[in-house]
């Protein structure tokens, strides 16, 4: 035995020999000494050191020279397949089973696949280089559909192993998904479903692909689909395909693209609008004649179509209310569930921390990228409210100039019959002992103080100018003695202002009650004769939830009576629109239907099993869950009806989650295409997973909440959009809540100050808000690119959005890395099973041991 043993070389821990060394035992020409084989088989070098066993666990001081080492690679950016994970040492690789537990809470897998050693830098998001909008090309190649290779196949068919509580977890959380895209699919919700969407360029898609809100994250593109790239001009060829619905066309047809405002009033030419700019003549517009099919109301409350056979089966398929509140049980019991709960909050927590690192590694990239972008800035992105209350969507000093003006040049205008006799408006003022010199903004009094704080009671009240119910009848109320005129002279105001500022559209929710049939005739012809359209402009209508009230005044007798007047002229004007011709032409721009009311108020369990809309005839209000399936219910058949006869169809997007039961975002989720508020997912950790996975448009409105339920700084908007939700900033009711001309900036310099957002999150918030609106294909094309519908960075065009691309190449890698967390429970084998063979217990042990028999990675790999 030799006195002095080679020396390791560096690199090489002591007590090892290393691999590459030639023992002294061996002879001159390489063969091994007759002691080899004994030296071999005991583990034992003739110097006194021990070989190292094939599986074995690294030491301590081997541990931390490969860790050393891979700093400094990480440091110097060399490019490591491991650096590039959360978890790089040693030890983090020898105790990971390949797909044993959701990613970011498991130890680092081993990599099999052969790493080609590259200099190229990288970002964050190895899998993509999307650094600058020049790599557009390259991200097309990547997402046009390819064969998959051989390799490819054998990586997909490797076995993954998880634990009998992960693979719980995964398919509950995989059976909400399912339930949520059954109701989308049933209500006809989601993209490709709306007439609107097709605007002669955009190429149907399987409807399996779609989401509300898009393609879905997980889709695969047909191989026939064509990609349009952002940079180039127009939106591509017109689409084809057999069974295409017609173009829709908008009237009057949208601004050209280098458009300015020009006063509607004025004489055509120099100061007034361009002849190409078309005005709206209710006489010009198309309405279609009668459709041969028929409508009735069930005994469940849920109106259905019929054709023409005799059978008077329904030709629509709409889930009941005893299928419904079976799966919202189902729901519910994943909610409670202590493994889910404790589930979700940790995938939250990571993904929260994930966007932290991001930012911190790719500031300056997104700067960078976005400064490569000509003209393009935060005041000249489209963005859209898409939660305002029509009947408080100016400010306070906008309402009272109006209301002096009215007072000082039409004071004699006859605006209400009070007491058996008409009134003019000096005579309702001289009632109220004050002139036009007296009033003010601390007069009106219509600002949401500290006193209606968790007092919603009060915050209604604010809606009263000086406290008096006449006074918001005669200038905030459509339906009264002058016709709604003045609200529609205010309204004509606001939408100049909206079309000078030319980037700033809105949504405006507008009541229709249920209290007559007549109601949506009367709001139709308002909006028609006043002619109140205007490209910047959608509507929605809220259904505020009164029945109590209307049952505890001799209105109505049972619930039923309500759903009747709500639906049955929708469907009576999508059979022949020429009952209701107003009608028809104003359901061309509205986008959506909402419920509004109190959350907060009790909802007490007085049924065992609720009864049906006819037999609900006692004096309570029906729970928030009732409400809105009925709500949804009667527009499955309408928009499977407006489909085929080619209207536009509607979707659900409720107030939801603001205060009151966190259940109510459970029959949300199920039901809605995107809610308004949500603040309360921040205590529903499980549904606010679920609301992240799907993408559920939230329409938050954090100075609303700061004077109602929630205070600014506790608000959850920051962290929903560090963790991924798809959040956007509205302003609610900017009469009680803001201060300036411009309420959506100010909703988003606030949040800029407030939550330190950078002009990049500012961005992609307000493209959240174009995607979450209801605004036309034709109209999004426009404003946020060609192929805005696919997800990630494909779909983004960063010199009309100002979004990074790396951004959102970003979030979608994120999400589909939860997506397919998901999806491996389905195709793994439970580790516990006897179909498996012999069950070995999962200790630290046999997970080393099942890691180190796997191949190495090959690079750097060590044996």
């Amino acid at each position: 035995m030799p006195a002095n043993p080679s020396p390791s070389p560096p690199g090489t821990p002591d007590g090892y020999m290393s691999d590459n060394s030639l023992p002294d035992e061996h002879n001159a020409n390489g063969t091994p000494s007759p002691d080899a084989a004994e030296n071999e088989r005991s583990g034992a070098r003739p110097n006194g050191t021990k070989t190292r066993p094939e599986n074995a666990l690294f030491s301590f001081q081997e541990e931390r020279t490969l860790q050393s080492i891979e700093s400094m690679k990480l440091a110097h950016g060399g490019h490591d397949p491991i650096a590039v994970t959360p978890h790089t040492t040693p030890r983090a690789r020898a105790n990971t089973v390949r797909g044993g537990a959701p990613p970011g809470l498991e130890l680092t897998p081993m990599i099999t696949e052969k790493v080609e050693p590259t200099t190229e830098e990288h970002p964050i998001m190895p899998s993509v280089q999307i650094g600058s909008y020049t790599s557009i090309g390259g991200m097309m190649e990547k997402a046009a559909p390819k064969e998959k290779g051989s390799e490819e196949v054998e990586e997909e068919e490797q076995e993954t192993f998880i634990t009998p509580e992960l693979l719980s977890l995964y398919e509950s959380f995989s059976r909400c998904l399912d339930l949520r895209d059954k109701y989308m699919g049933s209500s006809l919700q989601r993209l490709g479903d709306n007439p609107e969407h097709y605007d002669g360029h955009f190429t149907p898609l399987p409807s399996g692909l779609c989401d509300v809100n898009g393609l879905r994250p997980d889709a695969k593109l047909p191989s026939d689909y064509p990609l349009h790239s952002p940079t180039e001009p127009g939106p591509g060829p017109p689409a084809e395909g057999s069974n295409l619905p017609h173009p829709w066309h908008l009237y009057p047809k949208p601004p050209p693209p280098h458009w300015h405002w020009h006063p509607k009033e004025g004489p055509s030419g120099m100061n007034g609008a361009p002849p190409e700019e078309e005005e709206f003549d209710f006489a010009k517009c198309e309405i279609p004649e009668e459709h041969e099919w028929t409508f009735e109301m069930d005994d469940k409350g849920v109106y259905q179509v019929y054709g023409n056979d005799e059978k008077q089966k329904p030709l629509c398929r709409v889930p009941d209310i005893r299928e419904y509140f079976i799966d919202l049980d189902a729901l519910l019991t994943v909610m409670t569930d202590g493994p889910a709960k404790s589930f979700a909050f940790r995938r939250l927590r990571y993904l929260s921390s994930k966007w932290t690192m991001y930012t911190l590694l790719n500031e300056y990239t997104e700067t960078a990228d976005m400064k490569r972008v000509p003209h393009r800035d935060f005041y000249n992105l489209r963005k859209v409210d898409t939660h305002v209350h029509h009947s408080s969507s100016m400010n306070q000093k906008h309402l009272l100039r109006f209301i002096k003006s009215k007072m000082k040049r039409t004071p004699n205008d006859v605006v209400i019959f009070r007491d058996g006799r008409e009134l003019t408006l000096a005579q309702v003022f001289e009632s109220l002992n004050l002139t036009a010199y007296d009033l003010s903004i601390d007069t009106l009094d219509m600002h949401a103080h500290q006193d209606t704080f968790h007092r919603f009671d009060k915050f209604n009240l604010k809606y009263n100018p000086i406290g008096e119910s006449r006074l918001r009848e005669i200038f905030m109320k459509t339906d009264n003695y002058i016709k709604g005129r003045y609200l529609a002279e205010l309204t004509k105001e606001l939408m100049t202002d909206l079309e000078q500022s030319k980037y700033q559209n809105c949504e405006w929710r507008i009541s229709i009650y249920g209290r007559s049939p007549d109601e949506w005739d009367k709001l139709a012809k308002w909006v028609i004769n006043n002619k109140l359209y205007s490209h910047n402009v959608r509507w929605l209508i809220q259904v505020p939830r009164l029945y109590d009230i209307y049952k505890g005044s001799g209105l109505m007798s049972n619930f039923q009576q309500i759903l009747e007047n709500l639906f049955r002229p929708l469907y009576e004007v999508t059979k022949n629109p020429r009952t209701h011709p107003e009608l028809h032409v104003f359901l061309q721009r509205v986008v959506g239907i909402d419920s509004v009311d109190d959350e907060s108020k009790p909802e007490r369990r007085i049924y065992r099993k609720y009864p049906y809309p006819r037999v609900w005839d006692t004096k309570q209000n029906p729970p928030y869950s009732y409400w809105l399936y009925y709500i949804y219910a009667n527009l499955c058949a309408l928009n499977q009806w407006r489909k085929v006869r080619g209207f536009n169809t509607f979707v659900l997007r409720p107030h939801c989650g603001e205060a009151g039961d966190p259940d109510h975002l459970a029959s949300a989720f199920l039901l809605a295409h995107s809610i308004s508020h949500g603040i309360l997912l921040r205590k529903v950790p499980v549904l606010q997973y679920l609301f992240y996975l799907k993408q559920i448009g939230l329409a938050m409105s954090p100075l609303s909440n700061n004077a109602l339920f929630l205070t600014y700084e506790r608000n959850p908007f920051p962290e929903y959009f560090k963790t991924g939700l798809n959040v956007s900033l509205s302003t609610d009711d900017p009469l009680q809540f803001h201060f300036t001309k411009e309420p959506l900036l100010e909703e988003y310099s606030v949040a800029a100050h407030i939550y330190k957002f950078s002009q990049a999150s500012l961005a992609e918030l307000a493209r959240n808000s174009v995607v979450q609106s209801g605004f036309e294909m034709q109209i999004k094309r426009h404003w946020i690119g060609h192929q805005w519908y696919l997800p990630g960075a494909l779909g983004n065009d960063i010199n009309k959005t100002n979004v990074p691309n790396i951004r959102l190449q970003y979030r979608h890698d994120t999400l589909m890395e939860e997506l397919g967390m998901l999806a491996q429970g389905r195709k793994a084998r439970v580790v516990g099973k006897e179909q498996d063979g012999p069950i070995h217990p999962v200790t630290a042990d046999t997970v080393a041991a099942k890691a180190m028999s796997m191949p190495s990675s090959g690079a750097g790999g060590r044996r």
